[in-house]
């Protein structure tokens, strides 16, 4: 930066009362004698943190800031720029749209580096401010991916066909290196899923951020083989069986992090396609005041949970959070005198003094077999993965009837379709009435990014198309904007809708009766049930999701 910039600098930073005059004195000698910029010699001398030059730099030169710690960094644009150039000028490729290349850069007045940056890319240069560890950090991530594919690719090209081979000692350490290096970029941006999908010129590698497919790179198809074959030898399979699908999982630390992998494949005309779900015990939240839940929904959760007995059933898609508000459940319930054990496909997350065990059909321990076994432990709560069947169903209606409050998961799109669910799984509608205390339906929405969401007024006709009819006072809703904090995707995070049913009496004879899900429906809405759209729209006027984003994920 030139001397000007740096007195211009130097007043915002009293202006801001981030630094005294003393303090920038101090500043301004040390920078006569390293020659580094004022902003780093105030930073070393620890008159300021990295972040909060940041957010100064920002201010004089009207450059947004961005923090890399969360950014998913995109391999295919970073091979934009050499490394040498990269590393040279302290810049990292972000993202582009169009014809113009974002990039996070350390000194946004360097125009040398901009301009040498925009002739060799062809694209317009838009800077954004970035802290000098996370660009090195980023540097080290992404092209050490590029350095990884270099090498494995001259090492591959030297065989006839193309084709890889295991078992080859230092040729398998490149593709070890990417496998590990797509884990741990998993981690960084919370991804829930991996999926590597074969195409017929490439593996395209997507992660599952919020509820929704991203794609992070592709990988030249002459990997494919290895990086499937490196991922069924951790989870334990069958490396020469490509013609069905297996299962399996592994653990790993990443980052003095344990995580769980479980692994699907499944054979497609292009090859094996693989799909890893991440489990981080660290991620879980299991207080009930953490999910999201109104004070009147929780409320009647709590009500549901303190009864002595009875099945409560959480209800929605895979991934829809059920697991976590059976665990937040259970952690409210846990106590030195309970006895409370699960049977689950597999155990995600461990809690203290509770007796967890897997499903291992293999085994004999089937979540039926297993209900069996545990109701011999004298437990007083029981957790059941899932009940995927009549006879699972049937057991855990009657433990209920006989004393124990049994917790459950079913696949069900609303709370009042279990109940007739498990009628058609073959239990009688007398022990379903009987049994059932309640259901909690939920889904995930994203969250809107609290750095660009955009405010509107609905209009009459969006209020009476969402069901909201006339309402007493104006209401002001936020729709997705995209900036780059959110990747542009205009959400981050994500929070569960639900509903909650209660039975009583009414509900009950509607059971009895065989009546449909939607008869159900209509009379515990009548009882006061809020549904899922409501829960939502709730969610909306909160500003906490958009309108767009609820109708995905709910019905009317």
């Amino acid at each position: 930066m030139s001397t000007e910039t740096q007195k211009r600098l130097g007043d915002i930073l009293i202006e801001s009362v981030l630094v005294s005059k003393d303090e920038l004195e101090q500043a301004l000698r040390r920078q006569e004698q390293t020659g580094e910029p004022l902003g780093k010699a105030i930073v070393n001398l620890g008159y300021l943190s990295e972040y909060e030059l940041l957010e100064a730099l920002s201010k004089q030169l009207d450059v947004p800031y961005l923090t890399l710690s969360n950014y998913l960094l995109n391999a295919e644009i970073a091979k934009l720029i050499p490394e040498e150039m990269a590393r040279k000028y302290m810049v990292i490729p972000l993202f582009k749209i169009e014809k113009t290349l974002t990039v996070g850069i350390n000194d946004p007045t360097n125009i040398v580096a901009l301009d040498e940056i925009s002739r060799h890319t062809g694209y317009e240069v838009e800077p954004v401010l970035c802290a000098d560890h996370e660009i090195k950090e980023a540097l080290d991530e992404v092209y050490g991916v590029a350095s990884s594919m270099d090498r494995t690719m001259e090492e591959y090209q030297t065989s006839s066909n193309g084709e890889t081979t295991q078992g080859e000692g230092e040729a398998e350490v490149p593709i070890i290196n990417i496998v590990n290096l797509i884990f741990k970029r998993a981690l960084k941006v919370n991804a829930s899923d991996i999926h590597l999908n074969p195409e017929e010129d490439k593996l395209r590698v997507r992660f599952r951020i919020d509820g929704v497919l991203e794609e992070v790179w592709s990988q030249p198809k002459r990997f494919q083989d290895a990086i499937i074959s490196r991922i069924k030898v951790m989870a334990s399979l069958d490396i020469a069986e490509k013609r069905r699908p297996q299962d399996g999982r592994f653990k790993i630390t990443i980052e003095d992090r344990s995580i769980d992998f479980r692994v699907s494949t499944l054979p497609t005309v292009h090859g094996e396609n693989a799909v890893l779900r991440l489990l981080d015990p660290t991620s879980v939240s299991v207080e009930l005041a953490q999910l999201g839940l109104n004070k009147k929904l929780e409320d009647s959760l709590r009500r549901l949970i303190s009864v002595p007995y009875g099945v409560l059933l959480v209800t929605g898609p895979t991934g829809s959070g059920k697991t976590t508000t059976l665990y937040a459940s259970l952690n409210e319930l846990n106590d030195v005198e309970k006895n409370i054990i699960t049977i689950e496909d597999p155990v995600e997350y461990q809690l203290e003094m509770i007796r967890q065990s897997n499903m291992n059909p293999k085994a004999g321990m089937t979540f039926a077999a297993g209900l069996r076994s545990i109701l011999r432990q004298d437990p007083d709560i029981v957790m059941v993965g899932e009940i995927r069947d009549g006879e699972t169903a049937t057991v855990a209606v009657q433990a209920a009837l006989t004393g124990h409050l049994v917790l459950s998961t079913l696949h069900t799109n609303d709370a009042p379709g279990a109940l007739t669910r498990l009628v058609d799984m073959g239990v009688e509608p007398f022990l379903v009435a009987s049994a059932t205390s309640g259901i909690l339906a939920q889904r995930l929405v994203r969250k809107l990014c609290q750095h660009c969401k955009e405010p509107y007024t609905p209009d009459d006709a969006e209020l009476k198309s969402l069901g909201l009819g006339k309402v007493k006072k104006k209401l002001t809703f936020h729709k997705a904007v995209g900036c780059k904090k959110c990747r542009n995707s205009g959400y981050s995070g994500r929070e569960a809708v639900f509903e909650i049913l209660e039975m009583n009496e009414e509900l009950r004879e509607l059971v009895l009766k065989n009546a449909s899900s939607d008869t159900i429906k209509r009379v515990a809405i009548k009882n006061g049930m809020t549904t899922l759209r409501h829960d939502g729209l709730r969610k909306v006027v909160n500003g906490i999701t958009s309108v767009e984003e609820v109708l995905r994920v709910t019905r009317a």
